[in-house]
């Protein structure tokens, strides 16, 4: 019966020490590069493969990532926002390439993730994604910081705490797809969706919408601004009243393409000709957005990106760096749902 090698058996041949042919196999610095290449062939040479539960344990790392991803209180249990499915799919990718396993996690705001994470020690570091209740997640956050936990969260910048987010433009989002509409000659707007503390990555989009209007001399219409949770029934819902209430809105912004799907089946229900009668855009350019009649107008945030920032960022906190918190350009993409031609 053939005996496996081990790394004893590489440090005799090579004349180091054992630890000395840990290091090497990790390409650590603290081992010349000439040891290096004589060890690893070594190694190859009695088809040696590291042990990596055994590593792992010695470095006292799992060599796992965790994703928690935070679903909104409407949501039913079998249905994940498609903007985040095409973030997760570039997420397990860039883990997979940086070494390291992925564990997905699905949590409700309100459970004690932030401390059984901790004590468990089931990963090395945490990626935060999803909406959800701002105000409740920035407790958490707090918690996580006094525990010192490796963690990075995917959305806008958050003053009151410094751990790292990755994000996006959104206030220029809202401004460039409302000044779209605005080119488009919309006159009367509309915006469906969150705009407080509780919804940020929306408030700020509602708030890039506001400056347009008021940089072209359009009103501001406090009472056309109504809250929608990001579902097509909420979106559906939201429209049918404030269309039933002013049917004067000719352009309705929407704070993510689930509500924009909504309203735009709203607006049909109610008689109103898409674009013809009234505009709809939306925001994250979701796959089936180029499928609705007519496609939809929206905002392309980049998930690929987005996803190899988030563990490029986790990783290097892991490993003592300090990385900065990111904010990404978007990009509008215009379709027939605001009346643009291909």
């Amino acid at each position: 019966m053939k005996v496996k090698a081990t790394s004893f058996d590489i440090a005799h041949l090579a004349g180091v020490s054992q630890s000395t042919v840990s290091r090497a196999l990790r390409d650590s610095p603290l081992v010349n590069q000439q040891t290096r290449d004589k060890i690893k062939a070594i190694a190859a040479e009695l088809n040696y493969k590291v042990d990596k539960n055994a590593s792992n344990l010695r470095q006292q790392q799992s060599k796992t990532l965790a994703l928690l991803l935070f679903e909104d209180l409407t949501t039913d249990d079998s249905l994940i926002n498609p903007f985040f499915l095409s973030m997760i799919g570039s997420i397990t990718k860039a883990s997979s390439l940086a070494g390291y396993d992925l564990l997905i996690s699905f949590q409700n705001m309100g459970d004690d993730w932030h401390a059984e994470f901790k004590d468990t020690n089931k990963s090395d570091g945490i990626i935060l994604l999803g909406y959800g209740d701002f105000v409740d997640y920035q407790d958490k956050l707090t918690q996580l910081e006094e525990q010192q936990t490796h963690f990075v969260r995917w959305g806008p910048e958050d003053k009151e705490h410094p751990g790292i987010s990755i994000g996006c433009d959104n206030y220029q989002g809202g401004f460039d797809i409302t000044q779209h509409l605005i080119e488009a000659g919309r006159k009367t707007f509309a915006f469906i969706g969150g705009a407080d503390d509780h919804a940020p990555e929306f408030q700020s989009r509602y708030l890039g919408h506001c400056q347009a209007l008021k940089d072209a001399r359009l009103k501001v219409e406090k009472n056309y601004q109504v809250e929608a949770f990001s579902t097509e029934n909420s979106g559906y819902d939201a429209a049918k009243q404030l269309l039933t209430d002013s049917p004067e809105i000719d352009a309705i912004c929407c704070a993510s393409d689930l509500i924009g799907i909504g309203v735009m089946q709203a607006c049909q229900d109610l008689g109103r000709q898409i674009p013809t009668d009234i505009a709809v855009v939306g925001y994250d350019n979701i796959p089936v957005s180029r499928f609705t009649h007519p496609p939809l107008t929206t905002v392309s945030q980049d998930t690929i990106r987005a996803g190899e920032l988030l563990v490029a960022s986790l990783v290097a906190l892991i490993n003592g760096k300090e990385p900065k918190t990111q904010s990404m350009q978007v990009e509008v993409i215009k379709r027939g749902s605001c009346g643009y031609k291909n």
